[in-house]
């Protein structure tokens, strides 16, 4: 869900639309807890702009893709809380489900994905919790993705909230591969045939190789710009 979609959502809600069972006797309280998980995103992708257009003012490489900000719909965030064994009250999934705001950026290069992580999470007011490198260590079925919990201020009218985001950083060949495997997995919940495992498995490697060979040509020709 977007951040526009969680707009419309908020709205739904405030006009008397039905909510899951374990919030409808605190609507009012949930709006503003996903508004300021919105806010959060906004700051993230504030963030993002300004590195993105000033790297690319200053004549350098610009290492950003395209960016995905998205925050969890009531549903996903009691599907979660479920899995993890969190009681579904306000304070604890504040304190437990730290990716109730995710966003994805999408880079060039492997290179990129780093990059662009030390860039953000050497600012101040940013707080890095939680480093997963799945580019590093890829999960069993393939997958990569770089995912960073980080903690950003929101300044409110009387208070300011520490808001937690998920960060995910991946290639466009790492985000391909993840968007198929989605809907794979969406078709086939809950047992995907081991042909297709198989075949997403030796996709994702392929996928590596095309990383690795396109991260060589990149240098090659930024080398020969240097000269």
């Amino acid at each position: 869900m977007t951040t526009e979609d969680a707009d419309r959502e908020i709205t739904r809600w405030a006009s008397g639309h039905p909510l899951p069972e374990p919030f409808r006797d605190i609507s009012e309280e949930l709006s503003h807890f996903l508004l300021v998980y919105k806010f959060g995103l906004a700051e993230i992708g504030t963030k993002i702009s300004i590195l993105a257009e000033e790297l690319t003012h200053r004549g350098r490489h610009n290492p950003i893709e395209h960016v995905s900000p998205r925050l969890k719909t009531t549903s996903s965030i009691t599907a979660k809380a479920q899995r993890v064994g969190c009681p579904l009250t306000l304070d604890d999934l504040r304190k437990r489900i730290r990716d109730i705001a995710g966003i994805r950026i999408v880079c060039s290069f492997v290179s990129d994905v780093y990059t662009v992580a030390d860039m953000l999470t050497r600012q101040p007011d940013v707080t890095l919790l939680q480093t997963k490198d799945y580019v590093a260590k890829p999960k069993p079925n393939g997958y990569r993705s770089l995912h960073l919990i980080v903690e950003i201020p929101v300044f409110l009218s009387e208070r300011v909230v520490h808001v937690p985001v998920e960060v995910q950083l991946r290639t466009a060949a790492m985000d391909f591969w993840a968007s198929l495997e989605h809907k794979i997995h969406y078709k086939y919940d809950p047992a995907v045939p081991d042909a297709l495992r198989e075949e997403l498995a030796a996709a994702a490697e392929d996928a590596a190789r095309l990383d690795r060979r396109m991260e060589r040509l990149h240098r090659e020709i930024h080398g020969q710009r240097r000269v």
